[in-house]
């Protein structure tokens, strides 16, 4: 019988941990939405629970304060 280990990938977060996450870094809230202006779920961002909350306030304000387009337009 053959076993095996559970082995757990260690998360590694593209921001560090102790880094804010503001609305008003534009150039930062833009790596983490998909060409079409949605916000990227957590397994394709690598952010951990609490930073993936922040973030998506963080693109909201934006988006509110007209920082952040809601919907990507296509220019054909």
């Amino acid at each position: 019988m053959v076993t095996y280990k559970n082995k757990v990938k260690k998360r590694i977060s593209p921001i560090s941990l102790d880094q804010k996450i503001n609305y008003k870094d534009i150039n930062l809230l833009k790596t983490f939405i998909n060409d079409q202006g949605q916000i990227l779920p957590r397994y394709m961002t690598k952010l951990t629970v609490k930073q993936q909350r922040e973030l998506a306030k963080a693109i909201k304000r934006a988006r509110i304060l007209n920082l952040l387009p809601f919907v990507l337009k296509d220019y054909n």
